[in-house]
């Protein structure tokens, strides 16, 4: 970047910003390299081919690398003997740690060699930052992957350039991470490792999840995007075993990894004793025991190291115990003492096993650190951060500073004016002895009673007047210092605390006498003067005595810069934050280094490289043999520059001379340049208008060709299609002639086999049903006298158990009235049984005696059959014996002596006589017996014409079912036909434009009152006529015509949308809108086209006027308009491929041969010729002619079905808006007219009681204008039906609910308010006729029998039976159960039902719960829509879409002439 021609700050971050667009994350400032994060990886940049490339390389021959900077270093190293040292510096997140695996990397590529026991060195080198990442990094807030501790590691080469040792020393590893995280950080990587080990490790340590250790809980955060713990932790169980760690040794390290994180689980809590504390509870108490075991020391001992201290004074020995805090703050000392041995025990042994060349002369020294930090709360971390950092920063300047020196020298320029910037004063106010602020802080420490107030106030009176130390004016403790990069305030809270670094002497005494001997060895024995007390030790004064060991390293070496940059906060990729970014370059000191050149000349260039690019500024200098250096001074006296100066090999000049050189050699090329531009647009103007010329003759020459071959084919096909029609024609006649020809012979023969099987049939039926008349006849008789045998004696129970139940009843009424006694009342019920058990006796004698008559029945009838036969033979006696008697009185002669024998006759004849009265008498009994048979048998044959009367309603109700089945198989056939139309529809509507102009062009014919209907033969002749114009005239007028045509059609529809948009009203009770709308998509044919417009323009139309849904006027007209369109529409479609007759007609004329033949002839095309025959055979055909919908008919139809729907939803739901809350008001009377009604039945009470029921009176009201409203817009009853039975049905569910939910409402008094409000709708209901009210009285029956039962008086009188069957049919055991339960009486005192009948109810519930019925008491509100298309058209009368008048605009418009015409 010291090559730009513009050095400042912006220069700098735009050129950063766009190498950094290109994923060119490595830019040069002079010999400092800038490494921009990408946050991604770029394999691409450090493979081995990449190795290659620098390997040797000149340094700024390639492109910025990494690996130029270590191969720089690596051949100054070489060549000059002299070791080389490369800092990395940067905030957290930056990438230090990245580029320095990259750097060991390609050092290691460089000077690799095998070392013992077949691992490298350089593979030991490599692997020990895996190691000491799992130990000494962690996820920070900015970086997921923050190392928290400097690293330096020196990597020494032999003679030959080869790797012969490395050794790494460390800085200040944050302690306080092992007992201390805020959220989103985590712990170091070691813990969550273990966590994440195999099973068999985790038992072993008795681990878990993270979230159950208390050193880890303390953030939310356990697991990193894009890493697996688990591999992570075998990876580092791999690094270890290469860089020499053992078996014993790793399992030693883990064992103390694990009892750190069960320490951390042991907590205290308050002793018995003053100032004491105890192990908490079991689980810590197991965690202790558990740490003992790892750690293989006594528990006992573990747990008086933590809760007690030993204080050695001359006299005694005193042991004193702490309080849990204390105690807490021992246990984390205890830990984070042990975790930083470890942590040294891990880089002293990974330096052991690498092993160092102490023969080594030369050294490349990586230099890992932290860079400058500046958060909200800044502590003792921070200040030693920014203390080395300020360190490098001296080192950092005076090398560039040296480097600028050096060059100016080499060019013999005078120098001497550049000022250099030392922060020297910083350096003295941190680590100068002894007033420095390490120096304060450590005589702090040294003295017991000291605070950070107390060393705060001491810093703000020692340094009161530096000027780089600044006392904020609102704090006690914090002071601010002013570095190189910026101020940063600093809280002293904790600095005391945190540069104490000694181990209490009862941990070191417990863990030096650890089992284990690599606990042991982390602890080695103290000598005896430091054993009895606890020495301090400053950590403040260790840092700086190892900070300036390292810069006596690095002044010792030549030092190579790295400065990495992090682009953004957020850690992803392709953003660039300016701000941050210049803030890092400042804090880097990249900056500085840019003022340092600007200060002096920022701008130099070679001789060859400054006549290369300003030489056109003076042509004249170059064609002269002038030299390099004389050419160079010539062109800058000619431009009038000054202040510059050349030196041996370059020319250096001064902030901004190099800008104005670029400007005026930008306005010399800029000249240039429109010349050149000039000249080129002459000629590529020249060269296309030549090269149009050329293409439109060959275009003309081409097409006039294709029109002449297209006239040719034209004409040739003409001929071709006379040919073709004339011959068309005959075939097509004498097809026709041959059909019809066929078809009659056909008839002939199918009429004159219907006439016969008819004839037949008919006298087969006749002789059957003679057969059936008399087997019915005499069944009848029979039936007739069992019928009326057993109703006499069930007419005899009824009415004897009416008469005791009468009585019963009145019994009780005298019990209940005249106080009767108990005994009465018992008397009864048995007398009761008694009749009951006596009906039950008697109806079983009544039926043995039913069978008994019947026997004695046959008996008598056999009986009077054989009398008949006497008397008849009697009869014939007696003529026989008065012949006799007569003939011998006449022939006997008149004497005296014949006296006896008269007498004796005379005796004989009047026995005779006696016998035959009695004969007689005997068969008028028979006689009157045969005229009652008689009258019973009239009786049973006018019994029998009823029933056959029934039968034949039974039949026409069968036959209507079979209609209505044979009805919904059509239209399931229908709608089948439907559905395949739309399958079709939507595979031929093709996505391209292509084609839709493909299509042909479909001639519209007209329909007009004169041609009425046009036929299927007629449409066929019209379109042969069509076909038959010549085409040449076809050709001159089709675009014309057809163009008018549509333009008129347009017009049409949008007049008619026009008007429709409009309240046309109603006409003779229909709509006129839907009834004009019907007309004229029948006159256009609209349903029968594939494409038009009209049907979504009557949908836009609908859907614009019902966009206010508070309108219930505006939507019951149009619920009236699209019902009656959708009734037409119901009955006019059909779907393609469908019969055209009713089911009625289609069964009754496909049920003979001659009914298939005619179906047949009506549909096949060429029926024309039988009009006759179809108007005489089919004379029951519907007038109404049916229409074969296209897809957008039947695409309309199903939009109108769904608007019908939307309105009739909407109408609805505004009505239930509009009454909810008068239903909240009607659920509980007032207290005040509550009160009034039981007072008293005065004239007040009226009042109130009119008073009460305002609110029902507001309901009917709305009622009243809702009904109104759809009456004057001539909506369908059934509809109107519908929409107040379902607010009937929301009025039921919203009082059932309130009644079942509020206690307050289940009283007397209540339910009198609410039976007064329901008579209210009641009244309603009989006004608004059945014709709308319809069933919605019906639906209050759960509301009216809850209510019904809360005001019965006799409420523990009642049965479960009475009132589960009588009372409350509808309502549910739950429901009666909760009525019951929350029943109360304000006004009489009364009871709830008895408790027997509430335990039943229960038992009830509890047999239904367990047979899984719903336990739900309360009622759901069903609001979905309860009518089908089928049920409207059912249910409304037909349309006369003809009898209407049109508005005046459709009037005078002669397009719509057929809405003038009515129909006859």
């Amino acid at each position: 970047m010291t090559k730009l021609s513009y050095l400042h700050e912006p220069g700098v971050l735009q050129n950063l910003a766009a190498r950094y667009e290109l994923n060119e994350i490595y830019t040069y400032t002079g010999n400092i390299l800038i490494a921009v994060n990408p946050f991604q990886r770029l394999p691409h940049l450090y493979d081995t081919h990449m190795m290659e490339q620098y390997k040797g390389a000149t340094f700024g021959e390639l492109s910025p690398h990494v690996f130029a900077v270590g191969d720089a270093a690596y051949r100054a190293m070489i060549n000059e003997g002299k070791s080389n040292s490369i800092l990395v510096s940067g905030e957290s997140g930056a990438g230090k740690t990245e580029t320095t695996k990259m750097l060991m990397r390609y050092l290691a590529y460089l000077g690799g060699r095998s070392g013992v026991e077949g691992r490298t060195v350089e593979q030991q080198v490599l692997e020990s930052n895996p190691v000491l990442e799992a130990f000494g990094n962690a996820k920070t807030v900015r970086n997921n992957n923050s190392s928290r501790f400097g690293k330096f590691v020196e990597i020494q080469f032999d003679k030959s350039g080869r790797i012969s040792g490395a050794a790494i020393r460390t800085y200040l590893l944050e302690r306080s991470r092992v007992c201390q995280i805020s959220d989103p950080e985590r712990n170091y990587h070691c813990f969550y490792l273990l966590c994440a080990a195999p099973l068999e490790d985790i038992e072993r340590y008795k681990l878990g999840s993270p979230k159950s250790f208390h050193y880890l809980n303390q953030s939310n955060c356990y697991e990193l995007d894009g890493v697996n713990d688990s591999h992570e932790y075998l990876a580092t169980r791999r690094a270890m075993d290469i860089v020499g760690i053992s078996d014993q040794e790793q399992e030693g390290i883990f064992r103390v990894v694990a009892a750190i994180l069960h320490l951390g689980n042991v907590n205290f809590a308050k002793g018995q004793e003053i100032d004491s504390s105890v192990i908490k509870d079991e689980k810590s108490r197991f965690h202790l025991s558990f740490t003992s075991e790892l750690l293989r020391c006594d528990a006992k001992s573990l747990e008086d190291a933590l809760i007690k201290r030993v204080m050695v004074t001359p006299e005694e020995i005193i042991t004193r115990t702490l309080d849990p805090e204390n105690a807490v703050s021992s246990r984390d000392a205890l830990a984070k003492t042990i975790y930083s041995r470890l942590f040294d025990w891990l880089v002293d042994k990974i330096n052991v096993s690498i092993g160092q060349d102490l023969n080594s002369k030369s050294i490349i020294g990586v230099l890992d650190i932290y860079g400058f930090e500046s958060f909200k709360c800044n502590s003792f971390e921070q200040f030693c951060i920014n203390f080395t950092n300020e360190k490098l920063q001296q080192h950092f300047n005076q090398h560039v500073f040296k480097m600028e020196q050096e060059e100016y020298t080499k060019e013999e320029i005078n120098w001497s004016y550049i000022e250099f910037v030392d922060n020297q004063d910083v350096l003295d106010l941190i680590e100068k002895k002894p007033g420095g602020i390490i120096a304060l802080l450590d005589e702090a420490c040294m003295f017991p009673k000291s605070t950070h107030e107390t060393f705060a106030q001491k810093l703000y009176q020692t340094f009161k007047n530096h000027k780089r130390f600044i006392k904020p004016k609102l704090s006690r403790t914090d002071f601010t210092i002013s570095h190189y990069a910026g101020e940063v305030n600093y809280q002293a809270n904790q600095f005391l605390d945190k540069n104490k670094d000694y181990v209490v002497a009862e941990h070191q005494a417990l863990l030096t006498a650890s089992n284990c001997p690599f606990v042991a060895g982390l602890f080695p024995p103290l000598p005896e003067e430091s054993s009895k007390s606890s020495k301090f030790s400053s950590i403040g004064s260790r840092f700086k005595l190892q900070l300036q060991s390292l810069m006596e390293t690095l002044s010792a070496t030549e030092p190579h810069y790295i400065r990495c940059v992090k682009p953004n906060n957020i850690l992803k990729p392709a953003i660039f934050e300016n701000f941050n970014i210049i803030q890092q370059l400042r804090c880097g000191g990249v900056l500085e280094a840019i003022r340092i050149s600007c200060a002096g000349y920022p701008t130099r260039r070679t001789f060859y490289e400054f006549l290369n690019r300003f030489g056109l500024l003076a042509p004249e200098v170059l064609e002269g043999n002038s030299d390099d250096k004389v050419a160079c001074q010539m062109i800058l006296d000619k431009k009038g520059l000054i202040g510059y100066q050349i030196g041996k090999s370059k020319v250096f000049l001064r902030a901004g001379q190099m800008a104005e050189l670029d400007a005026r050699r930008a306005e010399v090329l800029g000249n240039a340049a429109r010349t050149i531009q000039r000249q080129i647009h002459t000629y590529i103007a020249r060269k296309e208008f030549i090269s149009l010329r050329e293409t439109a003759i060959n275009l003309q020459s081409y097409l006039r060709g294709n029109v002449a071959r297209k006239l040719y084919e034209q004409l040739r096909r003409e001929a071709a299609a006379l040919k073709i029609e004339k011959n068309f024609r005959l075939y097509i006649a004498r097809k026709s002639y041959l059909r019809v020809k066929s078809s009659a012979i056909t008839l002939q023969t199918g009429l004159r086999a219907m006439t016969a099987r008819k004839e037949f049939r008919f006298r087969k039926q006749t002789k059957a049903t003679t057969i059936i008349q008399a087997h019915w006849r005499c069944h009848q008789a029979h039936s007739y006298y069992r019928h009326l045998q057993k109703a006499i004696i069930v007419s005899q129970c009824g009415w004897r158990c009416r008469v005791a139940r009468r009585e019963l009843r009145m019994l009780k009424m005298a019990a209940r009235e005249t106080g009767a006694l108990k005994e009465a009342k018992d008397k009864l019920e048995k007398r009761v049984e008694e009749l009951t058990w006596r009906l039950q006796l008697e109806k079983r004698l009544r039926i043995d005696l039913e069978e008994a008559k019947a026997q004695e029945f046959a008996k008598l009838q056999d009986a009077l059959h054989a009398m008949q036969v006497q008397v008849e033979e009697a009869k014939s006696m007696v003529v026989k014996e008065r012949e006799a008697a007569r003939k011998a009185i006449e022939e006997a002669p008149p004497v005296i002596k014949g006296t006896p024998v008269m007498v004796q006759d005379t005796e004989k004849i009047n026995s005779l006589s006696a016998e035959v009265e009695k004969l007689r008498a005997q068969l008028l009994s028979e006689t009157q017996i045969a005229d009652n048979e008689k009258q019973a048998y009239v009786v049973a044959q006018a019994t029998n014409e009823q029933l056959t009367k029934k039968l034949e309603d039974a039949e026409k109700k069968v036959d209507q079912l079979q209609d209505s089945v044979q009805r919904l198989e059509d239209k399931v056939s229908n709608l089948e036909s439907e559905n395949q139309v739309l399958r079709q529809q939507a595979l031929a509507i093709s996505p391209t434009a292509k084609a839709l102009t493909a299509r042909p062009k479909t001639t519209i014919i007209q329909r007009t009152p004169e041609n009425g209907n046009v036929q299927d033969g007629d449409a066929k002749k019209a379109a042969d006529s069509i076909l038959a114009r010549p085409n040449s005239r076809e050709a001159e007028n089709e675009d014309r015509p057809q163009k008018s045509l549509n333009e008129k059609q347009q017009e049409n529809q949008d007049l008619l949308i026009k008007c429709v948009s409009q309240d046309l009203g109603f006409s003779g009770g229909k709509p006129v809108a839907a009834c004009m709308i019907y007309r004229c998509l029948i006159q256009w044919r609209s349903f029968e086209v594939e494409r038009t417009s009209i049907f979504d323009s009557i949908i836009r139309t609908i859907g614009s006027a019902i966009e206010v849904q508070e309108n219930n006027d505006v939507l019951s007209y149009w619920l009236s308009n699209s019902s009656t369109l959708l009734l037409l529409l119901q009955r006019t479609l059909k779907a393609s491929g469908a019969a055209s007759l009713t089911p009625q007609r289609r069964r009754s004329t496909s049920a003979s041969l001659f009914g298939r033949m005619s179906q047949g002839l009506r549909g096949s095309p060429q029926n024309a010729g039988f009009s006759f025959l179809n108007g005489r055979v089919l004379s029951g055909l519907d007038e109404l002619r049916q229409v074969e919908a296209k897809y957008p008919a039947l695409l309309f139809k199903q939009q109108l079905t769904a608007f019908l729907e939307k309105i009739y939803g909407m109408i609805r739901d505004n009505l239930k808006k509009e009454i909810s809350p008068l239903l909240g008001l009607c659920i509980q009377a007032p207290r005040t007219s509550r009160a009034s009604l039981v007072k008293g039945r005065s004239q007040a009470n009226a009042v109130a009681q009119q008073a009460l029921i305002a609110h029902w009176q507001s309901i009917v009201k709305s009622l009243n204008n809702c009904l109104k409203t759809m009456r004057a817009n001539y909506v369908p009853p059934f509809v109107v039906k519908k929409v107040f039975t379902q607010i009937f049905s929301f009025i039921n569910v919203q009082l059932f609910n309130s009644l079942l939910l509020r206690r307050e409402c289940c009283s007397f008094s209540n339910g009198e308010y609410v039976k007064a409000g329901l008579a209210e709708l009641e009244q309603w209901c009989h006004d608004a006729t059945e014709e709308f009210a319809g069933s919605a009285w019906d639906e209050l029956k759960h509301i009216r029998q809850a209510v019904g039962f809360l005001v019965i008086h006799q409420k523990p009188k009642k049965t479960l039976k009475e009132i589960t069957n009588d009372l409350c049919p509808v309502l549910s055991i739950q429901q009666l159960y909760r009525i019951s339960t929350m029943y109360w009486d304000d006004k009489y005192g009364t009871h709830s039902v008895s408790s027997d009948v509430i335990s039943s109810m229960r038992v009830m519930m509890t047999e239904d719960s367990n047979n899984a019925l719903s336990s739900s008491f309360l009622l759901d509100d069903d609001s979905s829509i309860p009518f089908t298309v089928d049920d409207i058209s059912k249910s409304m009368q037909k349309v006369e879409a003809s009898d209407i008048d049109p508005p005046p605009l459709i009037r005078e418009n002669s397009g719509f002439s057929f809405l003038l015409q009515r129909a006859e």
